[in-house]
């Protein structure tokens, strides 16, 4: 995954409130816009040396910037209104430590350790990189910055309240904080270029085990689940939640994702934020409906069912960084037979997700 420093919100929401919000929203979406940009820039070398070299960021942690030396499982920093040079700030909970009273720091604590026990207890997975790193993460970042994000070693949050994101949201939602962890996976693992279509499937294998930890917590079957990510943190004039996987383009006003490659939105991946780095979060409401299409067939617990599948083929090495929707689409119809049978109902469940969508896929040969 290279030079990916993976937010949850998409720009076009941020410029969106830039551009009609009054002067204070204004004022904090393009200081996220930048922030999120100098951040960006400043990961790209770092994050190509450690994959190049098969490194996790506990192999490194002498660097400056990087996770703290080894110590305790879950750790939450407060960066007190910091930037990035102020990370990861003043350690305040630790895996022994009992809640802190700042609901910021105890939300975070308790949403890296369910994605945690989500991948150890489903897949068998020991923490984001498989080999143990340390879970991360510090809060309070920026001031009344509108994101929250995986930088490459550690989980950051802003606080909210600048007009996209209601004050303290990003906390309080257990999908976006799977979600962003699951970057880290990604870049551990099938390492997704953060650009075009590979990186809309970066972002939604992101939105696919984001909702898999919600739902599992829940304990929701697939066809009774919303779909929603960050349900109810977006200030409640812009809409319900960031983005619906069942129905993509209705989660807010102005969303723009694609239900389907019929309207897929073809943009350059330059550092132009409109363009979304080539419309990773736009694009990537179509593999998200394919997943979610696939999931609600079948019916019963989606991580048992369309969710191994998912995760062979993000994490199993199949998966090439510069993958497009049908290279992944294929792998996903080949995973499902190899793993419940050609012909099976889980296959003819992914084979229907990925047409329902129309993505192009091998010919059946049945």
């Amino acid at each position: 995954m290279i030079g990916c420093r993976c937010g949850i919100a998409p720009p076009s929401l941020l410029l969106a409130v830039a551009e009609r919000g009054d002067a204070a929203a204004r004022d904090a979406a393009l200081r996220t816009l930048l922030t999120s940009a100098a951040l960006r820039s400043r990961r790209a070398t770092l994050s190509v040396t450690l994959r190049r070299f098969g490194l996790s960021p506990a192999d490194v942690a002498f660097l400056p910037a990087q996770a703290p030396a080894a110590g305790p499982d879950n750790t939450v920093y407060d960066v007190a209104g910091g930037d990035e040079a102020a990370l990861p700030g003043r350690r305040v909970r630790g895996t022994t430590d009992p809640p802190s009273g700042d609901p910021a720091v105890d939300e975070a604590f308790d949403g890296a350790a369910s994605t945690a026990a989500f991948y150890r207890e489903v897949f068998g997975r020991d923490s984001i990189d498989g080999r143990g790193l340390d879970l991360v993460s510090s809060v309070h970042f920026g001031q009344r910055y509108d994101n929250a994000f995986w930088n490459g070693d550690q989980m950051v949050y802003g606080d909210g309240g600048g007009g996209v994101f209601v004050a303290g949201g990003l906390t309080r939602s257990p999908d976006v904080i799977a979600h962003e962890l699951t970057h880290g996976v990604t870049q551990f693992s099938a390492g997704l270029a953060y650009r075009g279509q590979s990186g809309a499937l970066n972002e939604s294998f992101s939105d696919v085990f984001g909702a898999l930890v919600t739902q599992r917590a829940r304990g929701q079957d697939a066809r009774a689940a919303s779909w929603l990510i960050g349900e109810g943190i977006l200030e409640p004039s812009l809409g319900r939640a960031l983005r619906s996987m069942i129905a993509p383009g209705t989660a807010y006003a102005g969303d723009d994702q694609p239900a389907d490659m019929d309207a897929y939105v073809d943009l350059p991946a330059d550092d132009d934020p409109r363009n979304d780095d080539g419309g990773v979060h736009v694009n990537s409401g179509i593999p998200n409906r394919a997943f979610a299409e696939a999931a609600r067939t079948l019916g019963g617990r989606a991580w048992e069912t369309v969710g191994p599948v998912w995760y062979e083929v993000l994490t199993g090495g199949r998966l090439r960084p510069t993958a497009d929707f049908a290279a992944c689409a294929a792998l996903t119809v080949t995973v499902a037979g190899e793993r419940y049978g050609e012909g099976s109902a889980q296959q003819d469940a992914v084979r229907g997700g990925w047409e329902a969508v129309k993505v192009r896929l091998p010919a059946d040969p049945r």
